[in-house]
């Protein structure tokens, strides 16, 4: 116990220690050397996201988050740097991905933020019950699916780390296959005025409670992942006595910013300021602990004061993190996506098993519990097509797991082709199994017409 605390004591003294020389660092670059290329590379990732984005909403009808998804693998090697390797390692040079990293994670944990900030809470309590038997069926069966194909793929080298045991593998693989795009689902169901449905809610909800079983699963495989005991009891002692920390005095304490807010009639600079601090610092804390700081970010957010202080917040903070901020963190994920790497019938096959997969647990699942709840087979239908999309949450996930040494980059670009696929089928999988119908029998304009007198 003496040798466990001891430990422990040494992992949370050692969070501001170098923890070994910077990845791909170059003598040779200076610090003017690094800002010259990192505001090109914004230049050319915001361009791309818009462009691809529109194309996306222009074309495909897919909302502008999935062209940015898309947009950072263009960027990368699998696309960019295959027709013009020079130019794209010349804008895009490795010694410069540190700088491009922080920037990524501060664009993901304000957007992680963000969501928080328009959690309804009210979502967890009038659908619970149907939503615990939809969210059960799309957290069971995707782990048990993972015991099944993982042993398989420790098998093939490169997919995952070196010595990783198979319970590690396994929880990892089953968190990924279970995740939903939470933020792009809310945005989904709100664009086709679902919000205020029964398809809407319990899709929403199911959601939420899959992220926060697939991210304590991350943070369990983070832990056990790490270096001794010590590092295991700060993370998850350290994550469990900040989560009930907020949620037993977080709104209370952080109540003033709002009646500030709501005095004022706006936000001024110096709430601003205040909340900003607090993100960093709840940030700050959950990446110091060992887990990662978009866990922070999204618990501040949750916790947040609402009505006019997240109005202002939005308007204030939101634009930048969206249009600037965020994309940084689709290119990086874009960067390290070696389509070239399933370079064999097999690997194909692999990737293409890995999707079926996903889709079958996801999908499949959450279809069978709906009916079994008592929803009709098209409302059923619209949310298995919802709940089967992995969006910004999977390469969030995955991009941690290539982070700290779980994966490798074959079962990372793996998993990017099966976020992004699920993700991009979602709408129109959705619009040909209810929405379509929907519309012509005047459902979805009687959910619209009952929005717009709200």
């Amino acid at each position: 116990m003496l040798d466990l605390l001891e430990n422990a004591w040494f992992a949370l003294t050692d969070v501001l220690s170098p923890h070994g020389p910077a990845v791909n660092a170059a003598q040779t670059y200076t610090p003017a050397d690094f800002s010259v290329h990192f505001f090109l590379q914004l230049a050319v990732i915001i361009l791309a996201c818009r462009v691809v984005g529109w194309l996306g909403q222009k074309f495909l009808h897919q909302p502008q988050v999935v062209g940015e998804m898309i947009a950072g693998v263009v960027l990368g090697p699998s696309l960019f740097g295959l027709f013009l390797p020079d130019l794209q390692l010349a804008i895009f040079p490795k010694e410069t991905r540190n700088v491009l990293y922080v920037g990524a994670q501060l664009g993901v944990g304000l957007y992680m933020f963000m969501v928080g900030l328009t959690l309804r809470l009210d979502h967890f309590q009038s659908k619970a019950k149907s939503a615990a038997a939809v969210s059960a069926a799309g957290i069971a069966a995707p782990f048990l699916l993972a015991v099944l194909i993982t042993p398989f793929l420790l098998t093939v080298p490169g997919l995952f780390a070196p010595g990783i045991s198979q319970s590690n593998a396994t929880l990892f693989m089953g968190a990924c296959i279970a995740l939903t795009a939470f933020p792009m689902l809310a945005r989904i169901i709100n664009e086709r005025g679902l919000a205020n449905s029964s398809l809407g809610t319990l899709s929403l909800t199911a959601g939420a409670f899959d992220d926060a079983a697939s991210w304590c699963v991350l943070a369990i495989v983070l832990a056990t992942f790490g270096a001794g005991p010590g590092v295991a009891v700060i993370a998850i002692g350290g994550a469990v006595l900040y989560v009930a920390f907020m949620i037993l005095f977080g709104r209370k304490l952080l109540a003033p910013l709002g009646r500030a807010v709501e005095k004022r009639g706006e936000m001024s600079t110096q709430v601003l300021a205040i909340t900003m601090l607090l993100f960093c610092l709840s940030a700050f804390l959950m990446d110091a602990v060992g887990i990662h700081a978009i866990f922070g970010g999204f618990l501040m957010g949750a916790c947040m004061p609402r009505g006019l202080f997240v109005e202002e917040l939005k308007r204030k903070v939101e634009p930048l993190a969206v249009v600037l901020l965020l994309p940084m963190f689709f290119t990086y994920s874009g960067l390290n996506t070696r389509m070239d790497m399933v370079n064999s019938v097999s690997l194909l096959l692999i990737a293409l098993g890995i999707l079926a997969v996903s889709v079958v647990a996801k999908f499949g699942a959450c279809y069978a519990a709906a009916r079994l709840s008592g929803e009709d087979n098209r409302t059923a239908l619209g949310i298995g097509a919802l709940m089967n999309s992995r969006g910004l949450m999977e390469l969030i996930i995955i991009n941690i797991g290539l982070q700290k040494g779980i994966i490798g980059p074959t079962l990372f670009s793996m998993l990017v082709l099966m976020a992004i696929v699920t993700t991009v089928m979602a709408t129109p999988v959705f619009e040909a199994v209810y929405g379509r119908k929907a519309r012509e029998t005047g459902e979805l304009d009687q959910i619209d017409s009952r929005m717009a007198a709200a």
